[in-house]
């Protein structure tokens, strides 16, 4: 391990059980009501500073520097907050359990698979509306203006990115550097959630928030776009070669490392995905990614559940060897 308190192999066993809870209940609203991840407890307290702070009738250069400072003092108080935390479990009779929670509750691996799940069920019953609502976990885009292939779409987009998100990057800071690391992670994570969008209101608040989770979460998003191209060996009418295209033609996207998860998961289901869409009463025209189809169907999201699960399985276990190496 790279940091003291890590745990060795024993962190690692804790994330292979972690994930396997959080397969099984990860998705419980009871779970996410009473028990929240930290991500979700530092994006409502960004909520908060973005209201307080980061006003219109302020110059760019002022919310920017506002911004920043939101962001750096949430990363700092991730890593304080997490290296405290590795030193007290190794000192108190629960602290594996307690370690066990945190982990948890950083990880959102059944979610999303959940969210896919009962999206399809809603569009093959013709329930619109209701897959707009089932959807909403996994995409922050606006949900009236999507029909029912921009829904499939959204999916897509949203599991390829949760796939970085919720599993890689957890688990890869996690196994590298412990609670520190995992906090940390959570705490970008949770900012960057709700101002690291390139709008006209985020647009200098949060630009360091969208550059760090950039550059911090580029290694696992490249992990999840690899994992991907080998779990399409494994799918249906999943073609890897596609998804190896799409990869190679997301350098550059204003999405930036998100961005080559997304292009891999949408060319191995031979999609096209992210493209032009709402923010409020203005039309943002952001780049296709993918070379497919944008009239996705809810047999695409089928196999786009098949293949975020293949994938989580064989990235938690090349996470778990890195580890292992580490630990060596």
């Amino acid at each position: 391990m790279l940091l003291p308190y890590s745990g060795g192999v024993d962190t690692l066993l804790l994330l292979v059980i972690a994930l396997i809870v959080d397969a099984c209940i990860g998705d419980s609203p009871l779970l996410r009501r009473f028990l929240p991840g930290p991500a979700d407890l530092v994006a409502r307290a960004v909520v908060q500073f973005d209201r307080r702070l980061n006003r219109i009738d302020r110059t760019d250069g002022v919310r920017g520097a506002r911004g920043s400072l939101v962001t750096l003092l949430l990363l700092a108080l991730g890593l304080l907050v997490g290296f405290c935390l590795s030193v007290l479990v190794r000192h108190v009779t629960a602290g594996g359990f307690l370690e066990l929670i945190i982990l948890v509750r950083c990880l959102t691996l059944r979610l999303p698979w959940g969210a896919m799940a009962r999206t399809v069920t809603a569009l093959e019953a013709g329930e619109t509306e209701a897959a707009r609502q089932a959807v909403g976990p996994l995409t922050d885009r606006q949900l009236w203006s999507l029909d029912d292939h921009g829904i499939v779409r959204a999916g897509a987009e949203g599991a390829a990115r949760a796939l970085t998100h919720g599993v890689v990057a957890p688990a890869l800071f996690y196994a590298l550097f412990g609670l520190a690391g995992l906090l940390a992670w959570a705490a970008l994570d949770g900012t960057a959630r709700i101002i690291g969008h390139d709008t006209p209101r985020h647009a200098r608040f949060g630009a360091l928030a969208r550059r760090l989770t950039s550059w911090v979460g580029f290694p696992a998003a490249l992990i999840a776009a690899l994992v991907l191209l080998l779990a399409a060996s494994f799918v249906p009418r999943a073609r890897a070669a596609s998804g190896l295209r799409d990869l190679r033609g997301a350098k550059g996207h204003p999405m930036g490392a998100d961005a080559l998860p997304i292009a891999t998961f949408a060319g191995v289901l031979d999609l096209s995905v992210a493209g032009p869409r709402r923010e409020g009463d203005r039309v943002v025209k952001e780049p296709w990614l993918g070379n497919g189809r944008a009239r996705a169907t809810p047999r695409d999201l089928r196999a786009g559940m098949a293949l975020y699960a293949i994938s989580a399985l064989i990235a938690a276990g090349l996470v778990v060897g890195l580890g292992l190496v580490v630990a060596g």
